[in-house]
């Protein structure tokens, strides 16, 4: 249960302002969501004023990085070239790659190609090659605060089949973000990502989804790409999350690297293709943090 606060009372967020002018409507109005059996946000899902600046500086960095990799990309580098970067700018920017040690992964960014689905290891062995996709999933942390996001880059001329892949995923995200709306629910944007990959002949991973993302680099709620519309968590002004659908060729079946165990690939060797935003809910709409 959440404490209860007097009307005349600061507000739990720390906006300074009265209880009564600040989050009590809202509190009321997800109390009546909670009350007719929907999955709510607890406040601690719900970011501050001061919060949402210090993601948004996290993420001007996440993008700044992304940005670098893209002028630099090319065949014949290895993907241990790409954490080079990565590692160069962040830290220059005075932040830190939320990947590196993270739960012992060893490298500052994910670098998947082709047939992994996600959460593959930088390596000097790795060299990329003319026709190549691949996925640099990049997470920053700035003062404390995190911001996640991941772009595809085609190496050079690849297969229409490759380039459709890497479009269609592209769209997917942007028809889920299409859904996210202050009181509509998580159900309604992963609904979405599921149905436009499905017209499009793909699959969604299902068991590997987004996250909330901010003051930790993986909070509540988990992200679903294959729900329904009107089910999961309702989406408040406040909530900060990513839209990382996965969207295979193939199977959305996987399996992962049993020598590494981190690499995830599509079951049946298909490509796998993801872009990664970082979402804010706002009063009227949404707001792409990181991208």
């Amino acid at each position: 249960m959440e404490k209860k606060i007097g009307r005349n009372e600061p507000c739990w967020c720390g906006s300074g302002k009265k209880y009564k002018h600040c989050h009590e409507a809202i509190d009321e109005k997800i109390r009546r969501f909670a009350d007719a059996g929907h999955i709510v946000p607890t406040r601690d899902l719900l970011k501050t004023p001061e919060q949402i600046q210090g993601i948004r500086e996290s993420a001007k960095i996440n993008n700044a990085v992304l940005d670098a990799v893209a002028a630099q990309i090319h065949a014949g580098m290895s993907t241990q070239d790409i954490d080079d970067i990565v590692y160069k700018v962040t830290t220059e920017a005075g932040a830190i790659p939320a990947p590196l040690n993270y739960e012992g992964f060893p490298k500052s960014v994910c670098t998947s190609i082709n047939d992994e689905v996600c959460h593959g290891i930088p390596s000097e062995d790795i060299i990329l090659q003319e026709g190549d996709i691949i996925n640099v999933d990049v997470s920053t942390i700035y003062k404390g605060y995190f911001s996640d996001a991941s772009r595809m880059f085609m190496i050079g001329e690849v297969s229409p089949e490759r380039e459709r892949l890497v479009r269609v995923a592209h769209e997917c995200v942007y028809k889920g973000l299409e859904q996210v709306k202050p009181w509509g629910f998580m159900g309604d944007m992963g609904a979405a990502v599921h149905a436009h990959a499905l017209e499009n002949g793909y699959s969604v991973v299902a068991d590997i989804g987004g996250h909330g993302v901010g003051n930790e680099f993986h909070e509540e709620p988990f992200v679903s790409y294959v729900t329904e519309p009107g089910t999961e968590m309702l989406l408040v002004p406040g909530m900060v999350f990513t839209i990382e659908p996965m969207v295979n060729a193939g199977t959305d079946e996987f399996c992962e690297d049993e020598d590494n165990g981190w690499t995830i690939y599509t079951w049946d060797g298909e490509d796998s293709a993801q872009w990664e935003i970082t979402v804010l809910v706002t009063e009227d709409g949404y707001e792409v943090l990181a991208d």
